[in-house]
């Protein structure tokens, strides 16, 4: 980093938030050449970023984010061939277990073939020659997305952060609490941090709800966000166990965004229980294996307005644990159930259509947040887009 004239330490890019968001923004300005600075309250990155399946699955995005998805994709086995990532490419599957699911992947295999996106239908019959611990009496088909990876989502951001480390013009301030962002001029700005440092940039990022809060509370009340909490779970390590890739089914089938562009997606909706368990608290059923075997199990959903964090209580629910298992059970024979640990994440969403919350305060300071629970498969090919939009090329 430079010094300016004031003795202040001075970068082209200061990114505040050092999660999956905000430091894909850092990579993307390094490539560019710019001298960046990584701004993190905590230690290391324990939020959303951590505490998610690792899943990178553009399929369950809509056309508009699945280019943003498919370019992370690209990004991410781009990065995993010059540094470990702990990124694997195993696939993704989506597993229906009735008619009506049926239905919707073949009508998504048909979307996909039309945007160019690879995708293949198996039969049952396939589905259980991959996944062997898969149960018939559920399976009735799937869609294969052989192009999509899996990380680790307790390790990837580090290894991030280490490549970054790595790279000239870089700079990151874990432990650092910024409380204030004050525009100088037009292409200069003032970030006080906690220790009492004055960091100078011509270019400011805020991409983690809780600095939105604080630096800006008018503006986050205005936002219209909400905060989702996930409830998952890890089973035990059993390496006999074969479930390669990213794991979906049928309540995903009925989630996720990608199914909601399909012709009968409406009329499959409107047949649905609204007052079932699994709609009240927004289950839907993944499956992750990690390389030493540990199986990730989830997850639910439960939402509140964002300015109204404390309704999101900080148990976690052994009902909604439970109807996780009893669901997944359904779906797997798996020598055991036994539950290693368990935990809950909490993730900002726009309201809005866009799919993010974006908003300049003033002329080079910048709000990047609410990406909702797309942030490990899309952020990396979001925050490359957006910077040619920030830097108007």
């Amino acid at each position: 980093m430079n010094i300016d004239r004031a003795g202040n330490r001075h970068s082209d890019l200061l990114i505040v938030g050092a999660g999956v968001l905000g430091s894909f923004y850092a990579y993307h300005a390094l490539q560019r050449g710019l001298r960046v600075t990584l701004v993190e309250r905590s230690s290391r990155p324990n939020g959303a970023t951590a505490r998610n399946f690792g899943q990178v699955v553009p399929s369950g995005l809509d056309l508009s984010w699945q280019i943003h998805g498919r370019e992370s994709l690209r990004i991410y086995r781009e990065l995993q061939s010059q540094t470990e990532l702990s990124v694997r490419q195993n696939g993704s599957i989506y597993i229906a277990s009735d008619e009506e699911e049926s239905t919707l992947i073949e009508e998504l295999h048909q979307i996909n073939q039309h945007s160019g996106y690879r995708s293949e239908l198996f039969t049952a019959a396939q589905c259980q020659s991959k996944y062997p611990n898969l149960r018939s009496d559920y399976c009735r088909g799937g869609l294969f997305f052989p192009d999509e990876v899996s990380v680790n989502p307790r390790r990837m951001i580090h290894h991030l952060h280490d490549h970054l480390r790595r790279q000239t013009h870089f700079e990151s301030r874990f432990g650092t609490l910024i409380q204030q962002v004050t525009p100088v001029s037009a292409d200069l700005i003032h970030v006080e941090t906690s220790t009492g440092e004055t960091l100078t940039a011509n270019k400011v990022i805020v991409c983690c709800g809780s600095e939105f809060q604080t630096l800006f509370p008018d503006h986050f009340r205005q936002s219209e966000m909400k905060l989702c909490k996930l409830q998952m779970l890890r089973l035990a390590a059993q390496p006999q166990s074969i479930l390669p890739g990213n794991i979906l089914t049928g309540l995903s089938i009925r989630r996720y965004e990608s199914f909601s562009e399909c012709p009968s997606w409406k009329a499959i909706k409107a047949n649905e229980s609204t007052d079932s368990f699994a709609n009240q608290w927004g289950l839907h059923i993944l499956f992750k294996q990690e390389l030493d075997g540990s199986i990730i199990l989830g997850d639910s959903h439960e939402y509140t307005p964002a300015d109204q964090p404390d309704r999101l209580d900080f148990d976690i629910r052994s009902d909604v644990n439970d109807a996780i298992l009893m669901e997944a059970k359904r779906i797997m024979d798996l020598p055991s159930w036994d539950v290693e640990s368990s935990w809950y994440g909490i993730y900002s969403q726009t309201s809005r259509s866009s799919g993010i919350h974006l908003e300049t305060i003033v002329p080079n300071v910048h709000v990047t947040t609410g990406i909702g629970g797309k942030g490990m498969t899309s952020s990396a090919g979001f925050t490359r887009h957006h910077l040619t939009e920030l830097y108007n090329d």
